[in-house]
């Protein structure tokens, strides 16, 4: 079923159900004010009846014939008198006895002075008269012919009311529906547009107020996650395709050379050698893509936990130590000692965070003539900072603005092995940890990356 016809069928369903609601009391009170006018009829019979007997101007018999020969015409009251003692004194029609009236009756009457009730379809009441001084109890009952009439009248008509009512409201429900549902038509046209090869098209946004305007901002937003994630799929089998090529066509052709002819030994290991060379070139391009590709996740994907900085400073150290014994690599405290642990603490993915830091401590030791790295270590505010130092050849504006582009290498790539991808990986880990990196560099003069994550 589909939302218009649903959201027709809901309002209509809860809109009849109120009109009902209304007839309905409608009904119940003109029965209501029926009954109340009707016994009051009743009472002005019964006293009517009761003045003309017992004032002795009409007598017992011709009351009760006139009383007969209206029964055949009309539904005439029929009244009876009783004295205080529950002796009968007068009834219109003693076979027919509709109220039969009893002592129990009679003393109800007396002690409440009037009380109304039913008798299968007649109404009737029971009151205390008061004539000459004396007390008399007088009933009357009799069937509102008329008044039901008018009720079975007013429930025709109130049917009919409630059947059009209803029809009325779900024509005018399905058209209110059509028309507030008839910009999804063009969501859902321009939705049937988007394919992987346009992507970047996006839903219009007539009103960004409204649940339509809500909708088309959460897919817009969820397309542009989509896109992000696509194009990254993109990129990464691009950059993989691409920086494989060159090593893996090294290998092959250095493994062709080596079948072409019988050589020796020392020839087979050295091009054993260089065979190696280049495979553990391509783990280390792996290992870098892999990496990159963790870093394009959002934040919510990473399990982050709280990490203080001078400890994983630490644990860099001695893994970039045992990987290169030649490089040297000093932490310093710009504060003597952090008056609250927690300022250099930060909430962090352990992987990642030795990742990027490795990264900016390796090119700090590979372009200084030195290899050494000194890594200070501050606070300020809400941001803990980590400088990363050297005094090597620096670099040029050209090499700044291009230093976090993936896979591109400066004019100092002669000085030391690389992919170019470090720079774009650190970045992109600092800036999944909501933090933010600088760089500082003049040609000849060194470098310094500049790292500020918040602290918890």
């Amino acid at each position: 079923m589909k939302i218009r016809t649903a959201l027709t069928l809901k309002n209509t369903l809860a809109t009849a159900a109120v009109f009902l609601a209304c007839l309905a009391a409608v009904y119940l009170v003109s029965e209501h004010t029926r009954s109340r006018t009707f016994y009051h009829t009743l009472q002005s019979e019964a006293v009517t009846k009761a003045h003309l007997f017992l004032q002795g101007r009409v007598d017992a018999r011709t009351m009760q014939e006139i009383y007969l020969n209206n029964r055949n015409f009309i539904d005439e009251v029929e009244v009876a008198v009783y004295s205080a003692n529950a002796r009968m004194l007068y009834h219109d029609a003693i076979r027919s006895d509709i109220v039969k009236e009893d002592s129990a009756m009679i003393a109800r009457i007396r002690d409440l002075h009037r009380i109304e009730f039913r008798v299968g379809k007649y109404q009737a009441i029971g009151m205390l008269y008061r004539f000459g001084g004396e007390d008399y109890i007088v009933t009357a009952a009799a069937y509102d012919r008329y008044g039901h009439a008018n009720l079975a009248q007013l429930r025709m008509t109130l049917a009919t009311l409630l059947l059009i009512g209803v029809l009325l409201l779900f024509a005018t429900g399905y058209l209110l529906a059509r028309a507030a549902l008839q910009p999804m038509r063009g969501i859902v046209q321009q939705a049937g547009a988007i394919t992987a090869s346009r992507i970047d098209r996006r839903l219009p946004v007539k009103n960004a107020r409204d649940e339509l305007g809500e909708l088309a901002l959460a897919f817009n937003d969820l397309l542009a996650r989509l896109e992000t994630s696509f194009h990254a799929q993109k990129q990464f089998v691009s950059n993989v395709s691409h920086e494989l090529r060159t090593p893996l066509a090294a290998l092959i052709a250095e493994l062709d050379l080596a079948l072409q002819k019988e050589r020796s030994g020392e020839h087979y290991r050295r091009a054993m050698g260089r065979a190696l060379q280049d495979a553990r070139r391509m783990t280390r391009l792996i290992d870098g893509l892999l990496n990159l590709a963790k870093a394009d996740y959002r934040q919510e994907q990473i399990k982050m936990e709280e990490i203080r900085l001078d400890e994983l400073l630490l644990d860099v150290r001695s893994l970039i130590l045992r990987a290169h014994p030649d490089y040297r690599i000093e932490l310093l405290f710009e504060q003597e000692e952090a008056d609250d642990e927690r300022m250099i603490t930060v909430e962090g993915n352990l992987h990642l965070l030795t990742i990027a830091f490795t990264n900016l401590i390796e090119n700090n030791c590979k372009y200084s003539g030195d290899r050494l790295s000194c890594v200070h270590i501050s606070y300020w505010d809400q941001w803990a900072i980590l400088r990363f130092s050297d005094a090597g050849v620096g670099m040029t504006e050209e090499e700044l603005r291009n230093l976090f582009t993936l896979f591109y290498r400066g004019g100092q790539e002669s000085m030391a092995e690389g992919h170019g991808i470090g720079m774009a990986l650190a970045r992109k880990i600092v800036q999944l940890h909501r933090g933010r990196i600088a760089v500082h560099s003049e040609a000849g003069q060194g470098t310094t990356f500049v790292v500020e994550l918040p602290h918890v």
